[in-house]
This record gives structure tokens, C-alpha cells and sequence, in this order.
């Protein structure tokens, strides 16, 4: 069973109920990976304590149990602790995870392990180390997993060289990301990866060419009714830095009305909420 191709990560409820339905038709080792990703389904919706007594209760049934399912639990236990902000002790089970899938050659899991360490310590240089590690084990394998990974983490290893100030370093991987999605054929991705190379050209100071693409996002969001908060910022930014205020704030209104609507971004970047309502004229 191609227990990832259930997943649908953008609504966590219908993937646990993909994985119930299958644990019906499953025994020993993939019934419990399937337990391993039902858990992980709760983590994703932020239900903490609820994935960690689901990962218990697998952890009680690994004795006996394959390479495979125990490299799973160890991954789901890391991501658990890593939403909860708790990266020390995710970085623990994830390398332990990285240790028994390299041992046991399974290559697409030791991928997600390595992706999974750089997460946990980022802007690091054990964040670069480790995305370095995993991008080298999935070009070298044919592996599914392992490749489907390779987009992710060039963007990963760009965002890090970004927090670090290292803007042409960070360029070139998201240039590089922006053709893995594009050979895969993935239109979402592919936009959150030309939104990143602007973003990282602004921070260059290359605004008029950083402004031009998100221009051009901008019209393609608009032709398929659907719009972007992210993307009204970078125009307003990048219009500002340019010298143009009074163009930049219907720009920055939209974000505003857009990102307001965003609990994450509420809750999590209430400065930039805020400087989003000056700079819109708001507040």
C-alpha cells in the first residue's frame, strides 16, 4: 500500500479517515504505519496531546515490528514535538529516525528524516548540513519518495541562506526549486516558488524586477479568480521601496484585508498585521 499517496495535507479529518478506511484491509507492519500517520493527523491540526497518545499506543505494539514502521514512529513522535515548538526533542527523534532508516536502506524515509533535522534547527548551519545530506541521498536514488522530497528542500536550504543574510546563495536554490516544481508539473508550488525568488530579489534591492514578477503572479491569481495576501504585500513593498507610497497603499490594504482573515498570521505576526494597517492608511 502507497500509505503517503492517502494523504491530502491541506485537510487533515479526510486523511484520518482514508487511514481508518485502509486499517481494514491491512495487517502486522502496514497497519501500524497507518497508526503512525493517524497520529500525525492530529499533530497537523495542532491536537498535541491527542497524537502523542496515539503515538504511544503504537509504541507499545513496535516489539517485533519492522525497520519501516519504527522509522515512521520515530518521525511522527519528532514532527509532534516540532509543531509544538519543542525542537530539541524533535531533533532527538529525528535522528534516530535518520540512524535506523540509513541502517535499514530505506532511503525515501532517511530523506524525510534529514529534511525533517533541517526543519527542526532553522537558519542553522546543521540546517544546511542536513538539507545538503538529504538532497545528496535523494538525487542519488530513484526512489519516489526521496525524489518527490527534492523541491522542499531546495526551498528549505534557500529560506535558511535567506534568514542568514546570504541572499545570492539563497537566490540560486530558490531559482533551482522553482524548476523542480516546474518539472513535476505542480501549479500551487510553482507559484509559491516564483512568489520566493521576488521576495529574495527584494532583498537583494532588485525591486523593479522583484516588483515585475509579483505583478505577473498577481494578474495569474486574478485570471483564475483566486488572490494572495503575500503577494499584495510584496507588490506594496516593492512599490514603496521604489519611491511609489501612495501607489503602494491600496497594495498594502489588500494584504491587510487578505491577512486578517489568516488565524496563523494573526496570531503569529501581529507586528506585521500592524505595520500592513499603517502602511495601509488604517491605523
Amino acid at each position: 500500500m502507497d500509505i503517503d499517496a492517502l494523504w491530502e495535507y491541506t485537510d487533515p479529518a479526510a486523511s484520518e479517515s482514508r487511514f481508518i478506511q485502509a486499517l481494514a484491509e491491512t495487517t502486522g507492519d502496514a497497519q501500524l504505519e497507518l497508526l503512525s500517520q493517524i497520529a500525525r493527523t492530529f499533530s497537523l491540526r495542532g491536537r498535541f496531546a491527542e497524537a502523542h497518545e496515539r503515538l504511544d499506543q503504537l509504541e507499545a505494539q513496535l516489539n517485533g515490528a519492522s525497520e519501516r514502521p519504527k522509522v515512521r514512529y520515530y518521525l511522527e513522535r519528532g514532527r509532534t514535538h516540532n509543531a509544538a515548538g519543542e525542537h530539541e526533542m524533535a531533533s532527538y527523534f529525528f535522528n534516530q529516525a535518520w540512524e535506523l532508516a540509513s541502517h535499514a536502506g530505506l532511503v525515501g524515509l532517511a530523506v524525510d528524516a534529514a529534511h525533517m533535522l533541517a526543519i527542526s534547527n532553522p537558519g542553522s548551519e546543521q540546517a544546511l548540513d542536513w538539507n545538503q545530506r538529504g538532497l545528496a541521498l535523494a538525487r542519488s536514488s530513484d526512489d519516489p519518495k526521496a525524489q518527490a522530497l527534492i523541491p522542499a528542500m531546495l526551498n528549505n536550504a534557500a529560506w535558511d541562506f535567506h534568514e542568514r543574510g546570504e541572499f545570492a546563495e539563497a537566490l540560486a536554490l530558490f531559482n533551482e526549486a522553482e524548476q523542480a516544481w516546474i518539472s513535476r508539473e505542480r501549479p500551487r508550488q510553482i507559484q509559491i516558488a516564483r512568489w520566493s525568488v521576488a521576495r529574495c530579489l527584494r532583498s537583494l534591492g532588485e525591486y523593479q524586477q522583484a516588483l515585475d514578477l509579483q505583478q505577473a503572479l498577481a494578474a495569474e491569481l486574478q485570471a483564475a479568480e483566486q488572490s494572495d495576501g503575500f503577494v499584495f504585500e510584496e507588490i506594496g513593498e516593492n512599490l514603496a521601496a521604489l519611491g511609489e507610497h501612495e501607489a503602494a497603499k491600496p497594495y498594502f490594504e489588500q494584504a491587510l484585508n487578505a491577512l486578517a482573515q489568516d488565524p496563523w498570521f494573526v496570531q503569529h505576526e501581529a507586528a506585521r498585521l500592524l505595520n500592513l494597517k499603517i502602511r495601509a492608511g488604517k491605523a
